[in-house]
């Protein structure tokens, strides 16, 4: 079973995808805050969703800690936001992929099942 890890602040939206993605047959972990991150409590996931935007913390910062950390350094990494540049903004901070709010809950499943399959592959 694929591990994901999805950090967003928003509790609401963090239970809607942990149902979508288990339904999916996915293994989900989901974090408010991204401290349990920057202080590495956590298990290695097959893929990491980070919402742009976060209390206290930006999702650029987590992902370029991820991109630098050993273990998870080549896992891959979406940034989401309601931002319209966050194509450059994911880019910039290393990030696999993106997307913006308001999105199709296929859209994302398809790119991570995409991510994760060409990881496994490689």
């Amino acid at each position: 079973m694929k591990k994901v890890i999805m950090i967003d602040d928003d509790a609401s939206i963090l239970e809607i995808f942990k149902i979508v993605f288990e339904r999916a047959g996915y293994a989900i972990t989901v974090f408010n805050s991204p401290l349990l991150i920057f202080e590495n409590k956590f298990e290695e996931p097959d893929i990491f969703i980070i919402d742009k935007q976060l209390s206290g913390a930006d999702g650029a910062d987590i992902c370029r800690f991820l991109k630098r950390r050993a273990p998870v350094k080549d896992t891959p990494v979406i940034i989401f936001s309601a931002s319209t540049n966050i194509d450059k903004y994911a880019i910039d901070a290393g990030a696999n992929e993106f997307l913006e709010k308001p999105f199709k809950t296929k859209d994302l499943l398809g790119m991570v099942e995409r991510l994760t399959t060409k990881l496994s592959a490689a």
